[in-house]
């Protein structure tokens, strides 16, 4: 009998599971839908932004035989210091969300530091910050709570503040790592280089349509400013799109909890009606045996 409330007191723990489970999963489905709408109108203004600097690029390249000369476009083939910041979230149950950056961001440092580069890292997220530091690594900035709720003036300030490092020369190149939404059931890894602006991803060739006008003299400027905002809203963004892929990640983990929650109730309520079966028909053949004693 022992046996039978034991097993029973399991399949209502894996009951409270199974609820618990779910409703997390219907939360971060909630969550998720109205990150995603954040993240496509982000998109759009990225997109925008983008397509200015790549005027003015295309402009200054024009007018100068050489290419661009300005800091922000400057390309180090062998950097001696770069500077790593890579987004986590602030907590679990997330399945391999959080692992898989910290993977990538071990592995660039392993490459760096096998070509006798200094990596410096800026951590964003509990989870991330946990791990390097257990881990006995050294974090040159780290900060909790924005990648659970994404600010554009915080997210500004903590860049920009990478950002100057870079054009006072104190890094050569700032690498942006995070996991990034695809769709409702994958996420995918971005490695992206922020600064110096990757001249690759600009369509500096292509015959321009736009009226914009500018005068020569403030290219740089206009240049400078727009680069400056690219490089504040690449972070904005990107912690949107990781706030939307660890939505994501949980409401997969979360179902698949749900669901094997659900097997192990069925398996222990299997468990249960065999274990009564036997303790009624133990009692049954002691019945039986008593009363062919009496005889």
């Amino acid at each position: 009998m022992a046996n039978l409330k034991e097993i029973k007191r399991k399949i209502g723990s894996v009951k409270n599971t199974q609820k618990t489970t779910n409703a997390m999963k219907l939360v971060s489905s909630a969550k998720l839908k109205r990150t995603e709408e954040l993240a496509k109108r982000s998109r759009v203004y990225a997109a925008k932004l983008t397509e200015l600097i790549n005027e003015i690029a295309q402009k200054m390249q024009k007018n100068n035989a050489e290419g661009i000369d300005n800091v922000y476009f400057k390309e180090n083939r062998n950097p001696k210091k770069v500077d790593i910041v890579f987004i986590t979230a602030d907590k679990g149950l997330c399945g391999g969300f959080n692992a898989q950056t910290i993977k990538r961001v071990n592995k660039l440092i392993s490459e760096y530091k096998a070509q006798d580069t200094k990596v410096c890292l800026r951590a964003i997220g509990r989870k991330g910050i946990d791990y390097f530091r257990f881990n006995g690594i050294e974090l040159n900035n780290e900060i909790v709570g924005l990648s659970a709720a994404p600010d554009y003036k915080t997210a500004s300030e903590f860049i920009s503040e990478v950002a100057d490092s870079y054009v006072n020369g104190e890094t050569d190149k700032i690498i942006l790592v995070h996991n990034g939404y695809v769709s409702m059931i994958s996420q995918e890894i971005r490695e992206d280089q922020v600064l110096p602006v990757d001249s690759s991803k600009l369509q500096l060739n292509a015959v321009s349509t736009s009226e914009l006008e500018v005068e020569p003299d403030d290219d740089d400027t206009l240049l400078d400013a727009l680069v400056k905002r690219y490089v504040e809203y690449t972070m904005y963004y990107s912690l949107i799109d990781s706030l939307a892929a660890e939505h994501s990640a949980r409401m997969q983990a979360m179902d698949a909890a749900t669901k094997n929650a659900k097997e192990m109730v069925k398996t222990l309520t299997v468990k249960y009606n065999k274990a009564r079966q036997e303790a009624i028909t133990t009692e049954l053949i002691e019945i039986i045996s008593g009363m062919e004693s009496m005889k």
